[in-house]
């Protein structure tokens, strides 16, 4: 199917979102020491090369679990680039193997810069399939070097069907330094979403959401509220929410009245499901499977439950 075939990136993750009935973005940020036994030991030698290979191995066995549960993945880059050239590899066979099980794969890798070097981030890795090297559907980017870096990566999702989410009220705690800044009476982080409201005008599918989405944390529920009401035409990426103390409460102001709009990523209270100590017991690490598949239907439970 050629990239000019396929629906768009918004009206694709609403069908999927709708398909699995769950909001739920499952975070593939592998570290080593976290790793169940079984897995780690497939780096026992310990070379970069076997590190990849288990990071592999965790993803794709990962992915085998959720890809009917949750409707995207959001392999982060960091984790895998970390392993130089072995890593890389590793981080295209998880995202393939996501997106051959009819997953969205949102590739966290928080890009940016101008003209054709922002162009060449984005032909590198927006595009499903083999519309793209990396095939993703979609691509966290950072607007700090202003609208010109943010226009060659619509240009690209215009032509190959895929999203970005740009970086627009983060959860983390020192966020607020420049994204809180008042310029002329107004926060860096509401401009930004105005220019992301801006961008998808013209570009609004069946979905009422265009290909240009919002990070907007679960740390910051009024700001979260308030970044809703100010993009109506913008999926939000919502991060924060499980180990960074994001709540099903705090989630809420993300979604339209439809419980539609948003996606809630959640790395490892899922993915390391049996360190937690309420999994830990009854499936122990050699049921590291069950203990995420039991994890991922808890977070659908709770985040259905609050959004109907």
């Amino acid at each position: 199917m050629s990239h000019n075939e396929i629906a768009s990136f918004a009206d694709r993750l609403a069908d999927a979102v709708r398909r699995t009935g769950s909001v739920t973005c499952v975070g593939i940020d592998p570290r080593l020491e976290q790793l169940p036994a079984s897995i780690q030991r497939i780096a026992d030698n310990g070379t970069l090369d076997a590190q990849a290979a288990a990071y592999t191995q965790f993803g794709c066995e990962l992915i085998d679990v959720v890809k009917d549960r949750v409707a995207c993945v959001k392999p982060q880059a960091a984790f895998f680039e970390q392993l130089g050239p072995a890593g890389m590899v590793s981080l295209g066979q998880v995202i393939r193997h996501a997106s051959d099980a009819g997953l969205m794969v949102i590739t966290d890798a928080k890009r940016n810069d101008i003209g054709s070097t922002a162009t060449a981030y984005a032909q590198a890795y927006l595009g499903v399939g083999e519309a793209s090297p990396w095939g993703s559907d979609s691509l966290t980017v950072s607007p700090y070097l202003g609208r010109d870096s943010l226009e060659p990566f619509v240009e690209v999702c215009d032509a190959r069907a895929a999203g970005v989410f740009v970086l627009v009220k983060t959860s983390n705690p020192g966020g607020g330094l420049l994204q809180d800044r008042l310029t002329d009476g107004q926060t860096v982080y509401a401009r930004v979403a105005e220019l992301i409201e801006e961008l998808n005008q013209g570009r609004i599918g069946k979905s009422g959401y265009g290909p240009i989405g919002a990070v907007v944390g679960a740390t910051y529920p009024e700001q979260l509220a308030e970044m809703r009401a100010a993009m109506p035409s913008s999926w939000i990426l919502i991060p924060g929410f499980g180990a960074q103390g994001g709540t099903a409460q705090d989630v809420l102001a993300g979604f339209d009245d439809q419980g539609m709009g948003a996606i809630v990523n959640n790395s490892r209270n899922l993915i390391f499901a049996h360190r937690r100590p309420e999994f830990a017991e009854k499936f122990g690490d050699a049921r590291w499977q069950d203990a995420v598949s039991a994890a991922t239907d808890e977070m659908n439970a709770v985040l259905a439950q609050r959004i109907s």
